[in-house]
């Protein structure tokens, strides 16, 4: 069926990206917003703008009823939730669907079952894909979490069945510590998701975030669109993302590649999807599946020329896939920088008036963005104000022109994390691909240290 109104749930630059795919397709956009966002650059440019409450998120766009009702007043005939908020709640997406409203997303069972941890791994064991050792399900008394930790060997990881952000998830280095540890990342998945549910797996030494685009049609075929690397991560919140991974060599990328999208295809998975891996010393081990576009697609879109959005809506239609896997051609490197409204060293939120803006531009560099000259950035919402995307024909040249793009681009009246990449980039474990998930965080506390001696030093203390 086709699609001729679609309504955004989301905000900030992702609702941007989708409705200009919308408006590329043809399709009319109904932006739905808070009273926060109603200077947002996607409203503005949307067909249609609906307010849907209050500045809180839990009021406006996690409030089901409101959207709902937005979609029916606009007479919508398709949702689309963008990533966070409600892209990943599966009784949304079944409200959605039962209101006779197509639902931009993969099948809510799905979403059920790769949202909660345990299930997720078991159906990976289940499909395939290569697991981390660990226990086969929840543990639930400190004598199975015991003998679990024994075979596997220390040290281990202990992680919550829901939720994520590295709430609930506590790295154990002996038998002495594990009861103390798992009772805390028990206490903190109750406080922060509402189930206290915890698993054990083995805890890798220094690994790399590996994950594979896959897209499915609902019908039995999917495909992969190739690795991103995730390893840049601050307290396991991604800070830039590239592709190809500097370390993935093609034979390993053609055989995970199909090994994830022979996975979906037996699961008659639909829509876009990623697949996590942690990797090290050659091995892939899943860790969990996102069953939603990420916030790194763009990199993805860069080496392959798919636009993942206009793919998206083209499922939802009921359409086959646009591509095949023979058609895919993975080309040059892409790099992406996401650019925050906070102070770049303590990462302090830094909401307010953008008194001026000039985004990079040039040859292959892309800014996805609705800042503007006089927009205020609301304190209520993630920090992520700006995604600066460059893509070259070797990595090399790609961090090149990601230099160059830095350097240019301003947004005045606000701290942001812009001078956090410049100096990333330049740093020559960066340079060489030689960085893990631990990098970024034992980098940080190098140079921070090293910066707080040195205005030590310059006021004479």
């Amino acid at each position: 069926m086709a699609i001729s109104r679609l309504l955004i749930a989301n905000r900030g630059e992702i609702a941007l990206r989708i409705h200009r795919a919308a408006h590329e397709m043809g399709i009319e956009t109904v932006a739905v917003h808070s009273t926060a966002d109603a200077d947002a650059m996607h409203v503005r440019l949307a067909d249609h703008a609906i307010c849907i409450g209050p500045p809180a998120a839990r009021d406006s766009y996690l409030n089901v009823a409101a959207i709902i009702s937005a979609a029916e007043i606009s007479r919508a005939d398709a949702i689309h939730p963008g990533y966070g908020f409600l892209s990943e709640n599966a009784q949304f997406a079944e409200i959605v669907e039962a209101h006779d409203i197509t639902w931009i997303g993969p099948k809510p069972e799905h979403i059920r079952t790769m949202g909660d941890k345990v299930a997720a791994k078991r159906t990976a064991g289940a499909l395939g894909l290569p697991l981390v050792p660990g226990s086969d399900g929840a543990v639930d008394d400190i004598g199975e979490a015991r003998k679990v930790a024994a075979e596997i060997g220390y040290p281990v990881l202990v992680k919550a069945a829901s939720g994520g952000g590295g709430r609930g998830m506590k790295v154990v280095p002996s038998e002495d510590q594990l009861e103390t540890l798992i009772s805390q990342a028990r206490s903190e998945a109750k406080a922060a998701f509402g189930d206290d549910t915890v698993y054990i797996e083995k805890y890798l030494g220094n690994p790399r975030h590996i994950e594979f685009q896959i897209f499915g049609d609902g019908k039995g075929n999917a495909i992969h669109l190739g690795e991103r690397d995730c390893s840049l991560q601050r307290r396991h919140q991604k800070v830039l993302e590239e592709a190809p991974s500097p370390v993935i060599t093609p034979a390993e990328r053609d055989r995970m590649g199909g090994i994830v999208a022979r996975a979906m295809a037996d699961m008659g998975y639909r829509g876009a999807g990623t697949i996590e891996f942690l990797w090290e010393n050659g091995e892939f081990y899943f860790i969990e599946m996102n069953t939603r576009l990420q916030v790194e697609h763009p990199v993805t879109e860069a080496i392959t020329g798919v636009d993942l959005v206009r793919e998206q809506i083209r499922i939802a239609e009921g359409l086959p896939l646009s591509v095949l896997q023979e058609d895919i051609v993975f080309s040059g490197h892409a790099i992406e920088c996401r650019i925050n409204a906070e102070d770049p060293w303590n990462f302090t939120p830094s909401p307010g008036l953008v008194e001026s803006y000039h985004a990079a531009g040039g040859m292959h560099v892309r800014v996805d963005s609705g800042l503007y000259a006089g927009y205020r950035i609301p304190p209520y919402y993630d920090s992520m104000i700006a995604k600066l995307i460059v893509y070259g024909r070797t990595r090399e040249g790609c961090i090149m022109r990601l230099r160059r793009a830095l350097d240019e681009m301003v947004v005045g009246g606000v701290k942001t994390s812009i001078p956090l990449h410049q100096a990333i980039i330049r740093d020559p474990d960066f340079e060489s691909g030689d960085y893990s998930i631990k990098w970024l965080e034992q980098w940080l506390e190098e140079k921070v240290g090293l910066a707080a001696a040195e205005h030590a030093g310059d006021s004479g203390q």
